[in-house]
């Protein structure tokens, strides 16, 4: 059994500089770990403000750019957790989800949760299968 963290960069500096103990992901035994993501700027680390389209397309961008550095995809996604702050954006987020995962969906999980400790709507983790 091995455990690998995976450092993603600009992402994993900026939840240092936010002091959040987490591994963005992790690899263990075939399958990438992917933490509970909200919407950053790719570029900057930043955490994004906007309606639930633009935070939804960052968190997605996000997850496939983590899953990536680990070595696998958003194809190779066999699990999803959605934590949302308003259950009224369900539709909008399953028709953006729709184009990240456009054939065969993994198992998903769509749950409604009270705040955040920073002003965001939206987050996803997911488990993948390695690359």
């Amino acid at each position: 059994m091995t455990k690998e963290i995976v450092r993603v960069p600009v992402l994993s500096e900026a939840l240092e500089k936010y002091k959040v103990p987490l591994s963005l992901a992790v690899k263990a035994n075939g399958f990438v770990f992917c933490s509970g993501l909200p919407p950053m700027n790719l570029k900057t680390g930043e955490i994004i403000r906007g309606d639930i389209i633009v935070q939804t397309e960052a968190v997605l961008d996000g997850l496939k750019l983590v899953l990536e550095t680990a070595g696998s995809s958003l194809d190779l996604v066999v699990k999803v957790t959605i934590y949302i702050a308003n259950s009224a954006y369900f539709p909008t987020v399953n028709d953006i989800y729709r184009r990240y995962f456009p054939q065969d969906p993994p198992a998903r999980t769509f749950a409604t949760v009270g705040s955040w400790p920073w002003e965001f709507d939206i987050e996803i983790e997911c488990v993948a299968l390695q690359g």
